[in-house]
């Protein structure tokens, strides 16, 4: 007889992991079904090793300005082997506290691809074995993968990177294209121009990070040129051709000429798209648009009983709104949760040197939308901590609504301000005004201070400016 349970999941990933566990709390028989790496992309090829290996650039940053702190240190090598060696092993470590988690919670983990089937059936193939079992409710956590762009050679062909293959390279690239200047685009950008390769950005848009606040995305394009990161912005990739090097054949928009470039590696970070396929969609009355399921309330979808959370369901595509999702959608099939009225703001971070976190609505975005605003923004250079750290570069900024001084958002760029961002997803979900932050006492010195000073300038009120 066919094993039944009352939630399966598919995917392990921060949506399915967190979903699961929390299914498992409200006394729930769960399972999850894993074709790779439990943990998923995140933990194993994403936000977590990424982060390893960018603090590894970070800490050789601080070795070659040494001298800024009185100290001498005339050697300074790389073993790119031991960078991504530590890079996977804290990838190792926190998939086996998942693996503790699931058996402390006694949770079903299934290893192999899973397809669904008529009758809430899954299918579940591994190594040419099948095994079939039986859900009351299914989520979907299936994640997503790294989008292609259009060439004229077959694609595979070409030993293009992705982002994992950015993560485990053999060795360091003397010269690195990125195509897309996205967080992952970014991120890998600012990472192997700190180990020493010459690299180049290509951004369709007018500024790189185009989602982000202009003033925030500006800074950190000039930050980084500083540093010898090149952009071509307003640039189209027309080809890539593969002889002993690439050749990267671009067209910039604004003057319509056709322009080449060489490089050792070629990065491709356009985007992800949802893992749809060979789900068993076909059996269900699941809908799909562009490669994302189409969603409602709790992750609900147009069949009674089926899920979907996180990537596979589209943007915002990050693992702490898939990780959200996955509790409410697990909390809403217990009962726990009826009407939807909750508002959700979520913040994103982009782990450059320097780095990026920001919050609810650009200062454009808020005029486009009618909100008379007032704008509040505080120099890093200005605040203690960050010069006693050498690390002066940034600014925080924060939009209130003018009548009411609620905060519309917060962008924050410099040393550690993804650190920062959790006090603005505190402050809006509690519906914070500027009197809230100007009441608030800071501690000195830290960074944090400049959220307070930021806020009082918004209101002519800053006292350290």
């Amino acid at each position: 007889m066919n094993k039944s349970y009352d939630i399966v999941i598919i995917g392990s990933g921060p949506g399915g992991y967190v979903a699961a566990i929390r299914a498992a709390q409200l006394s729930m028989k769960v399972a999850v079904i894993e074709k790779k790496d439990l943990g998923g992309i995140c933990l194993n090829w994403g936000c977590i090793p990424t982060k390893a290996l960018l603090r590894t650039s970070e800490i050789y940053d601080y070795i070659k300005n040494s001298s800024h702190f009185g100290i001498d240190i005339s050697q300074n090598k790389l073993n790119i082997k031991e960078i991504v060696q530590r890079s996977r092993d804290v990838a190792k470590k926190l998939s086996r506290g998942i693996d503790f988690l699931f058996k402390k919670n006694k949770i079903d983990l299934i290893y192999g691809s899973a397809k669904l089937n008529k009758n809430k059936e899954i299918v579940i193939k591994k190594n040419n074995e099948e095994k079939i079992i039986l859900a009351k409710n299914i989520i979907i956590a299936t994640g997503a993968g790294p989008k292609k762009i259009k060439i004229s050679k077959n694609y595979d062909d070409l030993n293009l990177w992705n982002y994992i293959d950015a993560m485990t390279p053999k060795q360091i690239p003397k010269s690195l294209g990125v195509i897309g200047s996205g967080a992952i685009g970014i991120e890998f950008a600012s990472f192997y121009n700190s180990l020493g390769s010459n690299v180049e950005v290509f951004e369709m848009q007018s500024e790189i990070l185009p989602s982000e606040d202009f003033e925030i995305s500006n800074f950190l394009r000039k930050s980084l040129s500083k540093k010898g990161v090149k952009f071509h912005l307003n640039s189209s990739v027309v080809d890539i051709y593969q002889k002993d090097t690439f050749e990267l054949h671009y067209k910039n928009l604004k003057s319509n000429k056709d322009l080449f470039c060489n490089y050792e590696k070629i990065l491709v970070a356009v985007g992800i798209q949802g893992n749809i396929d060979n789900l068993g969609l076909e059996f269900t009355s699941v809908k799909t648009k562009n490669n994302q399921i189409i969603t409602y309330d709790y992750g609900k979808t147009d069949e009674k009983n089926i899920y979907a959370i996180g990537d596979v369901a589209g943007a915002p595509w990050l693992a702490h709104k898939a990780s959200h999702e996955g509790i409410h959608c697990v909390e809403f099939i217990a009962g726990l949760r009826k009407d939807n009225s909750e508002k959700m703001t979520i913040p994103s971070c982009v782990y450059s040197n320097p780095q990026v976190a920001t919050i609810g609505l650009s200062e454009r975005k808020a005029k486009q939308m009618g909100f008379n605003i007032k704008v509040g923004k505080f120099p890093l250079s200005a605040n203690g901590k960050a010069l006693s750290l050498s690390e002066s570069e940034g600014f925080v900024k924060i939009i209130f609504e003018e009548k009411t001084g609620q905060i519309l958002g917060a962008h924050l760029v410099g040393v550690e301000v993804t650190e920062l961002i959790n006090s603005f997803s505190l402050a809006m979900k509690l519906e914070a005004t500027e009197l809230d932050i100007f009441s608030t006492v800071f501690p000195h010195p830290t960074i944090s201070e400049s959220i307070h000073e930021s806020a009082l300038d918004a209101y002519n009120k800053a006292l350290h400016i």
